[in-house]
């Protein structure tokens, strides 16, 4: 039993000894990894997108869909948003996402990342205007997190070892403020990564040791593929979005039900989210 409570989450019980062990006998993230390559027909999302574009005055992306359709399942199969610290599982008090926000699509040009927490039954116009205002934020203005960063990186390296060990080590017992991890994008449900949209795809990402982070997605760019649907041979638009997990969150069934509720977003938004034309709306998800 951890002396002192979480800010971010609520210590897991009741779980099987077998999962309650695996933290010690996998101590890292990385250790921990599965990774699952999941292709997605597109079709009538990027149609429902069109249509949605021409009757909202705030544009939206298919990374923005992609990253609605993980927040709503991740708050409709609450199992996945779980995190591991100091050998414990926790259950998040939050659904939250965070991403890379090129300030420029040069070589040069630095990234700020962001987090973005969803407030329950948000809707998808509300979360998409939301989302493109935090990158235009990110992008044309200095956050407090990176003058922070900029003061720590301006100190000695031995010493920013030991800060970010000291960071660490107070986060393994449970005593990292609060304030520390509100807005720290590697506190968060899951990470996500259009790298697709830098000219690289097929990429399968590590998870980070830092933070809580639990599930990496990176999206490739989008492309025509040859699908059979029916039992007919079909070229379709598709997704390809790699994902890395902790394994010791959940179990491989669990996951898997999850991502499925993510295809349902995907390839059918329409059916979930509404007409585009109109005010599409939230309509939660049954947990298979």
């Amino acid at each position: 039993m951890p002396i002192f409570r979480r800010p971010d989450g609520d210590l897991v019980r009741g779980e099987a000894a077998v999962r309650r062990i695996m933290p010690y006998l996998m101590r890292g993230r990385n250790e921990s990894a599965v990774y699952h390559d999941t292709l997605y027909r597109i079709g009538s999302a990027r149609d429902w997108l069109r249509a949605y574009n021409r009757s909202h005055p705030q544009r939206a992306t298919m990374f923005h869909l992609l990253a609605y359709a993980c927040l709503v399942a991740l708050e409709a199969r609450p199992r996945l948003n779980r995190f591991i610290s100091g050998g414990r599982t926790y259950q998040r008090r939050q659904v939250s996402v965070s991403f890379v926000a090129k300030k420029e699509m040069t070589d040069e040009g630095a990234g700020a990342t962001v987090k973005l927490v969803r407030p329950q039954a948000e809707t998808f116009p509300a979360f998409s205007a939301r989302m493109a205002r935090l990158i235009d934020e990110a992008r044309e203005t200095e956050r407090a997190v990176d003058r922070e960063v900029g003061l720590v990186m301006a100190l000695p390296g031995p010493l920013v070892r030991l800060l970010v060990a000291l960071v660490r080590a107070l986060d393994r017992v449970n005593l990292l403020p609060w304030f520390m991890m509100k807005n720290d994008p590697m506190y968060s449900s899951l990470f996500l990564a259009n790298l697709g949209s830098m000219g690289v795809s097929d990429v399968y990402h590590h998870l980070y040791e830092y933070g809580t982070v639990s599930i990496f997605g990176a999206m490739s760019a989008p492309r025509r593929a040859a699908l059979v649907s029916d039992g007919e041979l079909a070229v379709e638009d598709t997704l390809s979005v790699r994902w890395t997990f902790d394994e010791r969150i959940d179990d491989a069934f669990s996951c898997a039900s999850s991502l499925a509720m993510v295809r349902d977003i995907l390839e059918s938004p329409e059916l979930h989210l509404g007409p585009a034309t109109g005010e599409p709306s939230w309509r939660p998800l049954a947990a298979p």
